[in-house]
């Protein structure tokens, strides 16, 4: 078992608490990425799509998120997503270049690569405007805040995965 924390970050200008559109833990976000298999490592072409609210019984222990066999070497990986450990991307953490973990995955036989930003989420102007269904597929968002007569913006979008004690708090 290996838990797989994704940290994001990104240049938020007048923006803050970036996050899924119905906060960290929110079940109807989906998360895209890649897989490679830890078996032959193999990187599946497309992103693999998971989210909280889908869910199969597992072999072993209760539910799990997503279960795919590898195409070349036929082994099953799988994943289920642990969440209550993620919080948003602040102003605060965007001006001093520290990432937000966003949520974290137990993985068994995977390994998550190369996270893709899509729609789904939102921000809070500084000045109190909320920015909900954000789609950052063309990797970054650009408005006008029009009650707070100013410009927003989130660029620079990055996403890590990183190996984290499941024992330890992740930030």
């Amino acid at each position: 078992m290996v838990n797989f924390v994704l940290y994001i970050s990104a240049d938020l200008e007048n923006l803050t608490n970036f996050s899924p559109r119905f906060g960290v833990d929110d079940p109807s976000f989906t998360y895209f990425f890649k897989l490679k298999c830890e078996n032959c490592g193999e990187v599946t072409e497309k992103e693999t799509c998971v989210s909280l609210n889908e869910e199969v019984p597992g072999a072993k222990r209760g539910t799990i998120n997503l279960i795919q066999k590898c195409k070349f070497c036929k082994r099953e990986g799988n994943i289920t997503m642990i969440p209550g450990r993620g919080y948003p991307l602040t102003i605060s953490l965007s001006e001093t270049e520290k990432p937000a973990p966003l949520m974290t995955f137990d993985c068994r036989g995977v390994k998550p690569l190369d996270f893709a930003f899509n729609g789904g989420w939102k921000a809070d102007s500084i000045k109190g405007t909320r920015f909900v269904d954000i789609d950052l597929t063309g990797g970054e968002f650009a408005e006008y805040d029009e009650e707070g007569k100013c410009p927003v913006m989130i660029s620079n979008l990055r996403a890590e995965f990183k190996v984290v004690d499941p024992s330890k708090r992740i930030y």
